[in-house]
């Protein structure tokens, strides 16, 4: 079907975004792992008939189907507060080639002190670049704020594993292989809100409905950075908790104790399988485009609100990340 510019919204979302279903849709079209191989010449494509989509100037003849996939890659290679291209290790449509190899590691080799340190820093450099690319844009972050986010968050992560490596070593071995997951949710408490902290100190910028900028809060900060903390360790937990119960009792047929070498591949399979689904269904638990009602920003942002609009307006909405 030909796209009419006048009356196709590019930005309005092709599924419901106030339902689970309709988010985890969404971001199923956009973290698709595929779009990482897409050549960067289409990219660019993308983003050109997404702003002459917007300004109503598409080429004529233009499917509706065509401005779907387009913007399906500027939603997955370009940043929604900026419009920059994302590099591809942060982008969330990496997050399952790059998540399920860490991960398939860390679960494999958590038993010795080298292995542990090694592949827990490997994974905090590869959430620090992906927090950062994911952050919202229009709160800028400093050099020495993100190196400071990434010290913090990797020596919590490995003073977890290590720490708990020693605590367990007379538990069942069930119990040491879920020192990883215990490392990662704990450094996902640091390294988020660490790596955000300017949103913390300064506020988050919030709009009306039309999208005009109010003012920052501080609230809806804590509130988005709780969110996407909250769906990180969900994105990681079902991986990292029941595909070490699924190798415990892999590990005790003979025909697997034959081919020791192939244990880690295997990990790494099962953390993809477990991973393409996580992905959009925790990027899906909570709305990007938050709705949060005045009443609970700061007093003084909303005497500003009261001061501006001649009606009441009820609520403000802030891009909470990813």
């Amino acid at each position: 079907m030909e796209a009419d510019p006048s009356d196709f919204n590019i930005d309005a979302p092709r599924w419901d975004q106030c339902t689970f279903l309709g988010r985890v849709k969404h971001f199923f079209n956009i973290t698709d792992p595929r779009t990482v191989l897409v050549p960067e010449r289409e990219l660019d494509w993308a983003k050109v008939m997404v702003e002459q989509s917007r300004m109503g100037t598409v080429p004529p003849g233009t499917q509706v189907e065509q401005l779907f996939y387009a913007k399906k890659l500027y939603d997955s290679a370009f940043h929604p507060d900026t419009g920059d291209k994302m590099n591809v290790i942060g982008r969330m449509s990496f997050q399952v080639p790059g998540g399920m190899i860490i991960t398939g590691f860390m679960l494999q080799f958590y038993r010795t002190m080298p292995a542990v340190i090694f592949w827990q820093w490997v994974n905090q450099s590869f959430n620090a670049l992906v927090n950062y690319t994911n952050r919202n844009a229009a709160s800028p972050t400093s050099v020495r704020q993100m190196a400071v986010s990434y010290i913090t968050a990797t020596t919590t992560a490995v003073a977890t594993a290590v720490g708990m490596n020693m605590l367990t070593k007379r538990a069942p071995p069930l119990v040491g292989r879920w020192v990883p997951f215990a490392a990662v949710a704990a450094a996902n408490c640091v390294n988020i809100p660490m790596m955000r902290q300017q949103e913390l100190i300064q506020g988050i910028s919030v709009k009306d409905r039309n999208h005009n900028e109010i003012g920052h809060s501080r609230r809806a900060a804590a509130i988005g950075i709780t969110q996407v903390v909250i769906s990180r360790i969900t994105m990681a937990a079902p991986g990292m908790v029941l595909l070490p119960v699924l190798m415990e009792r892999l590990e005790k047929l003979r025909f697997v104790q034959r081919v020791r070498v192939l244990h880690a591949p295997l990990q790494v399979l099962l953390s993809g399988c477990f991973l393409i689904f996580m992905v959009p269904v925790a990027c899906g638990l909570f709305p990007q485009q938050c709705e949060l009602p005045v009443s609970y920003l700061e007093p003084e942002l909303q005497d500003t609100i009261k001061a501006k609009y001649r009606e009441p307006v009820p609520y403000v909405y802030f891009n909470k990340g990813l």
